[in-house]
């Protein structure tokens, strides 16, 4: 597809793509749905017969990640809603369409909220049409070929730019050797990363498109929320810690190509196959084990804390420091304790922080090692055609810091996203201690299982606020379906004997069920 992309010069903001036969204008239909979704608009012109309706079919097709489903003209009914799992789509023929109360009558103005909007015939929408579009103009072109086509693609608006990455994406797409490939949509995270799988007859990748994330306003300390926290504001940060754990001799992707400025990345693809299954997903045993064996080896070793993105360009591991932990746990009183009805003060939020600050202390004063920060079993992968502890994969570690060991080991444990049986909670545990203690007698036994239980208990309370928040915020009540498999590893935690302090200020204002789920 990438060879035949071509920017257009004498049209800013303009490309051409060669389409030889269906097959390719289906190609091109994946494509766009790689990179347009929810609140985006497409309009698709052209003559008669010049394949309008047969790339919105293509397009709502790879939406659906269903090439079965029937997708009709939407000449006669005008519009057509499609509810799928990635999101909606609303696909538009306004042909018919002759007076402007017309768009009025089929609710025109919001017909596209949350949703792909694709739309035929999109100058009877006159000046109602969004400025912020892709517009697609196809065109027969019979002298290459009787079933080819060319088609120009020009984006408007904000979508302008979104066009633009596309072309970045596939010529680094190209120059490593997956220009031909067929694209698979990959289920992401809940951050604004997005992953396409490209697949070749002998080999895949994946497509990682990472844009910069715009800093956010000052919250505290002058500072953004994603600086407080450290989270990654471009690829940088993934870059140095990819090539940090594949120099450990860890799985982590390869990197076949790079648009490190434009945050573009072509990986190794480590597969499909996780460390879960079933419906509910619950742990393969010996998988988390393995998982659980490779932390136990990291920490076991002397590990950089300034890694390397390229030559001369640095990445200094930042500290998980209290500020960085204490506005995490605020998630829970700016988004969680409202949802259930319950004020927080100004004198609340003080002495909640002041138990905090008490309780975080012995854990920060430990040696520190690096945390991956999301190691649960969404970003773990399985192996079989690798040896030890290569058979974990490893993925989503751009926010890597330098912090207590415990926080990693309790994200496995009391995976958010997955019932862990206490029994094999206490299993994986041991089984960490053992080899920490193998290497290290002096290994502090009490002091991890104190760290352990509070930075469980820390990581349950940002995580409650940060479901709430998707939910809430963004329009992802699918995170509510973990909320009380999360309170149930708060409780849990929460119920160490050296952090009796901290329970007793949950205990006094969270409503009782809460800590008894």
């Amino acid at each position: 597809m990438s060879a035949f992309i071509q920017r257009m010069a004498d049209e800013a903001g303009a490309y051409q793509v060669i389409l030889p036969d269906v097959a390719a204008t289906e190609r091109l239909g994946v494509l766009l749905a790689s990179w347009f979704g929810a609140g985006d608009v497409l309009t698709l012109s052209g003559d008669l017969g010049a394949g309008k309706t047969e790339l919105a079919r293509a397009i709502i097709r790879a939406v659906a990640g269903s090439d079965d489903i029937e997708v009709p003209s939407p000449t006669f009914p005008i519009v057509i809603t499609y509810d799928f799992t990635r999101g909606r789509v609303v696909h538009a023929d306004l042909y018919r369409i002759v007076e402007d109360e017309e768009l009025d009558e089929i609710g025109w103005d919001e017909i596209g909220d949350d949703a792909l909007l694709l739309v035929e015939w999109a100058d009877r929408a006159g000046e109602r049409l969004s400025e912020s579009r892709v517009d697609v103009l196809l065109a027969l072109a019979p002298d290459l070929g009787p079933h080819a086509r060319i088609c120009v693609l020009t984006g408007h608006g904000a979508l302008a730019e979104r066009l633009n990455r596309l072309h970045l994406a596939e010529s680094l797409v190209e120059s490593a050797g997956f220009g031909p490939s067929e694209r698979q949509f990959v289920q992401g995270d809940a951050s604004t990363r997005s992953y396409t799988r490209l697949v070749l007859p002998s080999r895949t990748a994946i497509l990682m498109n990472a844009p910069a994330r715009p800093d956010g306003p000052p919250i505290r300390e002058g500072k953004s929320y994603s600086r407080l926290v450290h989270l990654a504001e471009d690829v940088k940060p993934f870059v140095a810690m990819d090539r940090a754990l594949l120099a450990q001799g860890f799985s982590a992707p390869q990197i076949y190509a790079a648009d490190i400025d434009a945050g573009l990345l072509v990986l190794e693809d480590l597969g499909q196959e996780g460390v879960v299954r079933g419906d509910p997903p619950a742990p393969i045993r010996e998988r988390y084990e393995a998982a659980m064996g490779v932390l136990a080896a990291l920490h076991n070793r002397p590990l950089p804390q300034i890694l390397h993105v390229a030559p001369r360009v640095e990445r200094p591991l930042p500290a998980y420091d209290v500020a960085a932990f204490l506005i995490e746990v605020d998630l829970m009183l700016d988004w969680y304790l409202p949802s259930r009805g319950i004020t927080v003060d100004g004198v609340m939020r003080e002495e909640f922080h002041l138990f905090w600050r008490g309780a975080l202390n012995p854990a920060l004063a430990e040696a520190p090692t690096w945390v991956l920060r999301d190691y649960h079993s969404p970003n773990l992968m399985w192996l079989p055609g690798r040896e030890g502890l290569r058979r974990v994969g490893l993925i989503d570690f751009q926010d890597a810091v330098l912090g207590p060991a415990a926080y990693d080991v309790v994200s496995l444990a009391q995976d958010a996203r997955v019932d862990v049986p206490e029994a094999l909670e206490l299993q994986l545990v041991g089984q960490y201690v053992k080899a920490r203690r193998e290497v290290d007698p002096a290994f502090d036994v009490r002091g991890f299982a104190r760290s352990y239980a509070l930075l469980g208990a820390q990581r349950a309370t940002k995580i409650l606020g940060i479901f709430t928040r998707l939910d809430r915020r963004d329009g992802k009540p699918q995170y509510l379906r973990h909320i009380p498999r999360v309170r149930r590893y708060l409780a849990r935690c929460l119920g160490h004997q050296e952090l009796g302090s901290l329970r007793a200020w949950y205990e006094a204002a969270l409503p009782a069920k809460d800590l008894n789920s």
